[in-house]
């Protein structure tokens, strides 16, 4: 029988084998577990599922989780029973005898957390059932999707207020790791959480290092990062379309990659397939559109890339969010050019949004453009957009390590605006470049281009440069893009530039880097790296872990759960360090609780008495 008067700490312990609570995790727990609803902001590997996970095995009755994905339920519940917590999920991908089981103990108060989508939770057939079951909590995971303005809304998630209005004693919280402030709120009214305690940790993910690469052969650029960063690493590359998704993988494993493709245009028995396959095997690359990954708890992802703009630095945080969730090092590596920002206001300008929600997604677009063209500290201008202020320049992003040169524009803004304009603002920026250069060809004669103003006047530039000045011309909102014809259009804002009332800083690209060792790899940036390699002092500890990760994965595969449910990687460097000879020195390895000591204790041992 639970008892409320059971200590958190001893839970933690005894469980799930951590000494301490990280962050505002404390807090958290006591206010749930007291009775009081919450709304948590925690970044990806932050520990959030821990702030109600360590409630429902205290708080009398059963604590019901919703989750948006059947993959990410039976992730959750089959790493719960693990550690010995009574779990279980409902949904459609069980029989009709699982359903009836699994809820009978539910009503009868014999599971600690129950795993549910909205969409059935809000049917009157399980509303009904819950009135009959004793309850601790409810627990809304990836609760941005309750908003409009979210980059993942899902209406579902509005459904959700019954919760409050059936079930007012019993407490709430809202849980995801990327919201900002106007996301925020709209969670908070979706849900009628106004009363509810805020708990707004800090976005920074330290561990993860953010490059932007100017797009120049994308593919060629994505392999030689892989080649000299990850080869062999877990990892996810999100394209904008199905058909890139295909053409990439495809041309991934003709180089040698393991990899897979994801996306909606796939099956769903493929796509669920796919996704099982990146969970529990090692080195598997993902290439995927943006439908996968929301949830995906695996730990060793080592690096994220883009092969096309996201739609906002929210999804651009949420889908490299994705890497380092273990705590060490990985990569966020995007290439960018404009025809990406010009394919997002596509997106945006054809979809089915009110006029207001548009709006609003072309400032996110902006927003993101604005990082990409940064010449400051990438984490800086990444913290700022979630209202949050970096001390000082993280070193560990591109930027960081290779500061920008920047040069005065200003001049070079006056005639690429002034082009614009006497061009009618009908054309991209590989004819306006065409005229600034004075290129004699046939379409601007066609046009009578020769004999404007600005014909022939951009000599001092090359047409590389001049690209440039379009493109953060575009990310500094002087020009907008149409994005049915691709042609640049003046905005308020080049206004003061072309009176000559303000200046223009641009930067400089840089020139295709050389091949050179991994990122991060630099005197520069050792404050912030921490990975395997790091952790382990010579060959001999390097063969133990790579003996315990066998035995895990042999462990891993006998019980068909991903490897990382077993141990992830910072226990077993922790097992590898510490050395331990018997069961008793094994249960003060970090992640080493109760239950997996007596299920695997024994197993790591002999392989740790093999190395002695």
């Amino acid at each position: 029988m639970k008892s409320i008067m059971e200590d958190p700490l001893h839970i933690l312990s005894s469980v799930f084998g951590y000494d301490a609570f990280r962050g505002p995790q404390a807090d958290i727990i006591d206010h749930v577990v007291a009775g009081g609803d919450a709304l948590v902001l925690m970044p990806t590997g932050g520990g959030k599922s821990l702030c109600y996970q360590v409630p429902a095995m205290i708080r009398p009755g059963v604590a019901i989780v919703v989750s948006p994905l059947i993959a990410l339920m039976q992730d959750q519940v089959d790493a719960l029973r693990q550690v010995g917590a009574k779990a279980a999920y409902i949904n459609s991908s069980m029989s009709y005898d699982q359903t009836m089981h699994a809820e009978s103990l539910m009503q009868r108060g014999e599971l600690d957390l129950v795993y549910v989508a909205p969409e059935r939770l809000c049917t009157e057939r399980f509303l009904s059932l819950l009135d009959r079951t004793p309850l601790a909590l409810f627990a809304i995971d990836e609760a941005h999707c309750v908003s409009q303005w979210g980059h993942d809304f899902r209406p579902e998630y509005r459904q959700l207020t019954v919760l409050h209005e059936r079930f007012p004693d019993v407490p709430r919280l809202a849980l995801t790791a990327t919201a900002d402030e106007p996301t925020r709120e709209d969670i908070v009214d979706r849900l009628q959480l106004t009363d509810a305690r805020r708990f707004i940790s800090g976005f920074d993910r330290p561990n993860i290092s953010y490059h932007v690469t100017l797009k120049d052969n994308a593919r060629k650029q994505l392999l030689a990062f892989l080649e000299e960063q990850h080869r062999g690493d877990s990892g996810i590359v999100y394209c904008m379309s199905r058909k890139k998704v295909e053409q990439t993988a495809e041309w991934l494993r003709g180089h040698g990659y393991h990899t897979l493709p994801y996306h909606a245009g796939l099956d769903s028995a493929t796509r669920q397939r796919h996704q099982d396959r990146f969970l529990r095997e090692e080195g598997l690359v993902m290439t995927a559109t943006i439908a996968f990954g929301m949830g995906i708890d695996k730990p060793d992802v080592r690096f994220v890339a883009h092969l096309d703009l996201p739609k906002s630095l929210e999804a651009y945080y949420q889908e490299t969010g994705r890497a380092g969730r273990d705590g060490l090092a990985a990569t966020a590596w995007m290439t960018y050019g404009l025809a990406d920002a010009v394919a997002v206001r596509g997106f945006i300008d054809r979809g089915e949004a009110s006029a207001t929600q548009k709006r609003i997604e072309h400032q996110k677009l902006n927003a993101l453009l604005g990082y990409c063209e940064t010449t400051t500290c990438r984490r800086r201008v990444l913290l700022s957009y979630f209202g949050e202020t970096l001390a000082e320049p993280c070193g560990n992003c591109d930027t960081c390590l290779t500061p920008v040169e920047t040069w005065d524009g200003t001049k070079a803004a006056q005639k690429a605006l002034s082009c614009v304009y006497r061009t009618d603002q009908t054309f991209g920026a590989s004819y306006l470049t065409d005229v600034l250069l004075g290129v004699d060809s046939e379409r601007i004669g066609r046009f009578g281009h020769e004999h404007i103003s600005t014909f022939g006047i951009g000599t001092e530039l090359t047409r590389p440069q001049w690209l440039s000045v379009y493109r953060q011309l575009v990310a500094a909102g002087m020009l907008t893009v149409d994005s049915e014809h691709g042609s640049l259009i003046l905005t308020e804002a080049a206004v003061p530039v072309l009176k000559g009332e303000a200046e223009v800083k641009f930067r400089k690209d840089p020139r295709p880097a050389k091949r050179r060792g991994k990122v991060n790899g630099g005197a520069g940036d050792t404050k912030r790296r921490v990975d395997v390699d790091t952790q382990l002092d010579g060959s001999d500890e390097r063969a133990l872990f790579d003996a315990l990760r066998a035995k895990r994965a042999e462990l891993a595969k006998s019980q068909g759960v991903p490897p990382y449910v077993v141990f992830d990687n910072r226990t077993l460097i922790d097992m590898t360090k510490r050395r331990p000879a018997r069961l008793i020195d094994m249960a003060h390895v970090t992640g080493v609780g109760e239950v997996k000591l007596k299920k695997y204790g024994q197993a790591f041992l002999d392989v740790i008495a093999l190395h002695a």
